[in-house]
């Protein structure tokens, strides 16, 4: 009896022991790698126990929820052609990442022979995009006391960067506190949308301004710009109003006495009114159509 048990457990045992030998089970070293764009990157899949030589390896593309293949059959197809190639056992390679590459993929195994015969591990590849040269809106020159808002825009950039501002060549801070040389100025800055907005300019505000766009694969800068800020002189708004106003009288005086003295006459003569020059004989006459032929006028009265 104590001889049939240990022989139980024995089988038992080796059951424990022998199933594992066949299953095919897969592991990854990263199931989140990343790589900047351009660069070569491992989509690890590591067949940790398998039983069945030669197994079916297959790796497909998801995206937007969409499966494509990328290598199927010993062959790879779809975008990576000629861009990616299988690392032995089953690791997929990507030679030259581009931003398009960024999904998750799926790397399946299927060993016919095993007693648990297919496995498969998802892997989330980011693509890292540097951002290209933001484009900046600085203003030329603003008054004391004005609003005013600086914006910075980029779209190529992945991840989505963050924008910092600086103002000779010293950064921004967020918190305009954080800093003694800000510590008077009344700005917000977002770092996420890039916009430095400024709600009354002081004369210290004054400087010249560049914008960056950052991310963890690089950073790019615009050109720096100077922004003014100036003084309004009340007075000598004033005095070009006045100047103005003086100007206007002294043509509305012009004109009106060029009236009184008959520079401007009220009436133009023309040639359907043309009067005849007055005769001694106190007769007014009326020219008619033939030359020299002068009628009396109806009421001219004897």
């Amino acid at each position: 009896m104590a001889i049939a048990g240990l022989h139980a457990l024995f089988v038992l045992i080796s059951i424990q022991c022998y199933i594992p030998t066949l299953a095919v089970i897969l592991k990854s070293a990263d199931k989140s790698p990343w790589a900047n764009e351009f660069e070569s990157v491992e989509l690890s899949c590591l067949i940790e126990s398998i039983s069945t030589n030669n197994p079916r390896i297959e790796w497909k593309k998801i995206k937007d929820g969409e499966p494509s293949y990328v290598y199927f059959e010993k062959k790879i197809s779809g975008d990576l052609e000629n861009r990616a190639m299988i690392k032995e056992p089953a690791t997929l390679v990507i030679t030259n990442t581009t931003r398009s590459d960024t999904a998750q993929y799926r790397c399946e195994v299927t060993a016919a022979y095993d007693q648990k015969s297919f496995d498969e591990i998802l892997i989330s590849l980011v693509v890292r995009v540097k951002p290209v040269v933001p484009r900046c809106s600085i203003p030329q020159s603003v008054p004391v006391g004005k609003t005013a808002e600086l914006s910075c825009v980029e779209e190529e950039g992945f991840p989505q960067p963050q924008y910092l501002w600086f103002r000779n060549d010293e950064e921004v801070p967020e918190d305009p506190k954080s800093n003694p040389k800000f510590l008077n100025s009344s700005y917000t800055l977002n770092p996420d949308t890039g916009t430095l907005k400024f709600s009354s300019m002081r004369k210290e505000d004054e400087g010249e301004y560049y914008c960056r766009a950052k991310n963890d694969a690089g950073h790019s800068d615009c050109g720096p710009k100077m922004m003014e800020v100036y003084d309004i002189n009340v007075l000598a708004i004033v005095g070009g109003v006045l100047a103005v106003v003086f100007v206007l009288l002294c043509i509305i005086v012009g004109v009106c006495c060029a009236y009184k003295r008959g520079y401007f006459p009220s009436k133009k003569e023309t040639g359907s009114d043309f009067r005849s020059p007055e005769r001694g004989d106190g007769v007014d006459y009326v020219r008619t159509d033939e030359e020299g032929d002068f009628r009396h006028k109806s009421s001219f009265v004897i």
